[in-house]
């Protein structure tokens, strides 16, 4: 018998706005209350709001518009409202608080087992980054590297293993339509300066510190994905329309 997968939150939440859609609330064509007042109304955080809306944007139910706000597309909706928003991967923001508990236990273990020549591989990961960054190219596959070295070194090939998956969850849909609506050279640039925190931590042996610099890090990555501003929906829809012709 096959397992019935658990209704993500912002699944919930998104079939709550295409409910009030459907109700006429919100016609086509018309703007969304803003972030704040929609939250309140719905009785949800801001950050579930904002995967829902970008789950939203995913199915093409809205549209989000740089500098003016989100607007109700002329969509074909669903008899169920529910069944209008399809799974589209785990929460990114919950995924970031997974990896926060994960790798900063990871951290610790690896604090006690680093090398001279592990932390050079490490240094030489957070290079790679920043001169991918400063050329104009994503970092992610050298962000990857990094936190995977520090999972290596820790000598856990299981926690290993959940380091390398939770980090590709990043590509499932939800999460690659909001790093494509929050990602920025200012975002990477701030993430390889926490990633240089971390990495003087390990130097310094201190394990507490170690983890304490992970978990930071972590923590404003999510803040990044989930409080940055909206980036007009043309990348999301871009990345529909790729994926679409494969």
């Amino acid at each position: 018998m096959k397992s019935i997968e658990p209704k993500r939150l912002y699944q919930s939440v998104a079939s709550q706005i295409v409910k009030l859609i459907k109700e006429g609330e919100f016609p086509p064509g018309e703007r969304l209350p803003a972030e704040r007042e929609l939250a309140l109304k719905l009785g949800v955080s801001r950050p579930s709001l904002r995967e829902a809306l970008i789950a939203l944007e995913i199915g093409g139910q809205v549209e989000i518009r740089i500098g003016s706000g989100v607007y109700v597309r002329d969509a074909n909706f669903d008899d169920d409202g529910t069944a209008a928003v399809a799974a589209l991967g785990d929460s990114p923001s919950e995924l970031m608080q997974a990896r926060a508990a994960i790798e900063g236990s990871v951290a610790v273990l690896a604090t006690a087992r680093m090398t001279a020549a592990m932390l050079e591989r490490i240094r030489r990961s957070i290079d790679r980054m920043r001169r991918l960054a400063i050329a104009g190219k994503s970092p992610v596959e050298a962000d990857r590297q990094f936190h995977m070295l520090i999972a290596e070194a820790s000598g856990n090939s299981v926690l290993r293993r959940f380091v390398g998956q939770l980090f590709d969850s990043r590509h499932d849909p939800i999460a690659a339509a909001m790093r494509d609506h929050t990602e920025s050279p200012e975002t990477w640039s701030a993430a390889i300066r926490e990633h240089e925190d971390i990495l003087r931590a390990l130097r310094a042996a201190d394990p507490i510190a170690a983890q304490a610099a992970m978990r930071a890090h972590l923590k404003a990555s999510e803040e990044r994905w989930t409080d940055g501003t909206l980036k007009e929906a043309s990348t999301v829809r871009t990345r529909r329309a790729k994926a679409a012709s494969h």
